[in-house]
């Protein structure tokens, strides 16, 4: 789900953030080897669902194991395109398999959280907690499908995400222990059921800007 892996070769390694600058190093040994990108997509495809597995009991223990997983699952997330830039080894293929490994690693966790949540929960939500799950997951899905669209139309520079000493919006997946160890999954999931929604309509109108400023640039 990094947009980071979009980075152009030529783009500055020491812009990149930090997970992003140590992916780099980690898959550097595997340039001139028989792995290819695609192989760490698998790798990571399989390592999120994993993490969304876990999140299904919605125990305390399972929980906290399903954060980790999927912490390991964000870092995997920058790796096939760090290989991808080094070696060479890029296609419009594994570019529409990584999207659509983080399409389905994104909306399975969600949901299962939901599903977690509703099987320990004590008092009943309004909503069922699947639903907000995938309220929230396809609304983030949405999201990097939109700004990957936008890079693409207009740049890096146009989708750049907010970014704070090498951290990116992104990366505040990485505190998810501290949701997990604090039991507080149930309003993690509440809150992202209500703001991923509302943090898509604005990128929807961001893209639609870049919709409007492409088709008159081409207009004159």
């Amino acid at each position: 789900m990094a947009t980071s892996k979009s980075t152009s070769k030529s783009g500055s390694v020491a812009e990149r953030p930090w997970d992003a600058r140590l992916a780099r190093r980690l898959v550097a040994p595997l340039t001139d080897s028989w792995v290819t990108p695609n192989h760490l997509t698998t790798v990571r495809l399989a390592v999120g669902m994993a993490a969304a597995a876990a999140f299904i009991p919605g125990t305390y223990g399972w929980s906290n194991l399903a954060a980790l997983l999927l912490i390991l699952s964000n870092f995997l997330d920058h790796t096939d395109g760090e290989l991808a830039r080094m070696s060479g080894k890029t296609s419009r293929l594994g570019h529409v398999y990584d999207l659509a490994s983080d399409a389905v690693v994104t909306i399975l966790l969600f949901v299962a959280i939901g599903i977690g949540v509703g099987a320990t929960a004590r008092a009943p939500l309004q909503i069922a907690p699947a639903v907000l799950g995938l309220i929230a997951g396809c609304a983030i899905a949405l999201i990097f499908f939109l700004r990957m669209r936008i890079e693409d139309m207009a740049g890096k520079t146009a989708s750049r995400q907010a970014s704070v000493g090498g951290f990116e919006t992104e990366d505040v997946l990485y505190l998810l222990p501290l949701v997990t160890l604090s039991n507080s999954v149930m309003p993690f999931l509440v809150a992202a059921a209500l703001c991923a929604p509302l943090f898509a309509i604005w990128v929807i109108i961001d893209y639609r800007r870049v919709l409007w400023r492409q088709a008159t640039q081409v207009a004159v």
